[in-house]
């Protein structure tokens, strides 16, 4: 009588084995990864920082709207424009959106038209999300974590040019101020409300001040626009300074580089 038993089948490896990524185990090593990935894009891309722009997915070119997306177009091809000044080794200043439609594609396919590098930071929802044709492809990323999209909204970023939206865009908003607030950032970041009427009709910043649940002091942590031209200036004489500061050094990462 044999009683030897049949060899067992390999286990796979813990970083190929589907089942153990996508389990409540493995969440901190997908949290991770939502860290990792864009900052190796970012370093092959030279990427050194960015002007990040808000704004609805729901406003379309010809809608309603539809001034904001040509405005939000133009603006961020003028951003690009300006950013090719700066002749370093890094990028500068790339226009970086949520990747979705509505303003996001307007600053995406603006940054195209003056042929710089723009970047999309997408994430998964049941509704209107979905990558615009704008984005450069090495430089588009699908988040599940909100904290994690938001964390690379934050820490590249040198401005944030905020267009009209609902509470996506109040939301992001409201995160970059109160950083800002409570100087949470180790860097100064301009923050420009376009279109005043909006904004002032939405939030009534004054009554926050008369209420003292802010200081007079925070209505000058943001700026209000209401053309491309004006935006352009505040953020080039924001940003000029900060532009001046010598480039630091960024890891080379080769594409060929294959993991330990």
């Amino acid at each position: 009588m044999n009683n030897e038993r049949p060899p067992v089948d390999r286990a796979p490896l813990a970083y190929k084995n589907d089942e153990f990524l996508k389990s409540p185990d493995s969440r901190p090593l997908r949290i991770l990864s939502e860290y990792l990935e864009p900052l190796a894009h970012f370093r092959r891309q030279r990427v050194r920082d960015t002007i990040v722009f808000f704004g609805s997915a729901r406003i379309q070119e010809n809608g309603p709207l539809g001034e904001y997306y040509k405005d939000a177009r133009a603006l961020a091809a003028m951003v690009t424009s300006w950013a090719k000044t700066f002749r370093e080794r890094t990028y500068r200043f790339v226009v970086c959106t949520g990747g979705g439609p509505g303003i996001m594609e307007a600053a995406n396919r603006g940054a195209m038209d003056s042929r710089g590098k723009t970047i999309g930071l997408n994430i998964g929802l049941p509704f209107e999300q979905f990558p615009n044709p704008y984005i450069t492809h090495e430089l588009n990323f699908e988040f599940h974590y909100f904290f994690m999209r938001k964390f690379w909204f934050a820490y590249l970023s040198k401005a944030l040019v905020v267009f009209p939206g609902g509470f996506g865009t109040l939301d992001e908003l409201f995160e970059l101020l109160t950083l800002v607030q409570t100087k949470k950032l180790a860097k100064k970041i301009t923050i420009v409300l376009y279109g005043s009427k909006f904004w002032k009709e939405i939030i009534n910043f004054e009554a926050l001040v008369k209420y003292g649940t802010i200081s007079a002091s925070d209505l000058e942590l943001f700026h209000f626009a209401d053309t491309p031209d004006d935006a352009m200036e505040i953020l080039k004489h924001a940003l000029t300074a900060t532009a001046a500061v010598p480039e630091p050094e960024v890891p080379a990462i080769s594409p060929s580089a294959k993991p330990a």
